[in-house]
């Protein structure tokens, strides 16, 4: 069954860590990202760039509505995602858990609609 991890956390908490607390979480994506392809059930994924430089599009009576930045106001903003192809959600809970933003953020876990 295939998965999205939604990877949620404070857009501005990656800046406030030091260069060495970057380059270390970057080491911790890479060794997730290595352990997920050795166990073959990592197809993809990627960084986001901030709700900053995001478009949301509507249309409304035919007309195309765009507008600067994210939707909702919220705390945390999704930053990137990892698809997985996995036997069920209690493994996908599992490899949720490994993703290094559970940490100090969140990991939400979604079915991919399977038609």
């Amino acid at each position: 069954m295939r998965y999205v991890l939604l990877i949620c956390s404070e857009e501005g908490a990656y800046e406030s860590f030091s260069p060495q607390e970057q380059e270390a979480g970057l080491a911790e994506y890479g060794a997730f990202a290595e352990e997920m392809g050795r166990r073959g059930v990592l197809t993809g994924g990627e960084r986001l760039r901030f709700t900053s430089d995001a478009t949301t599009v509507r249309v409304s009576n035919g007309e195309i509505v765009t507008s600067d930045g994210p939707f909702a106001e919220t705390k945390e903003q999704i930053g990137g995602f990892f698809l997985i192809d996995c036997k069920d959600l209690d493994e996908a809970i599992e490899i949720a858990s490994k993703v290094p933003a559970a940490k100090y953020g969140s990991v939400e876990v979604r079915p991919i609609w399977e038609m």
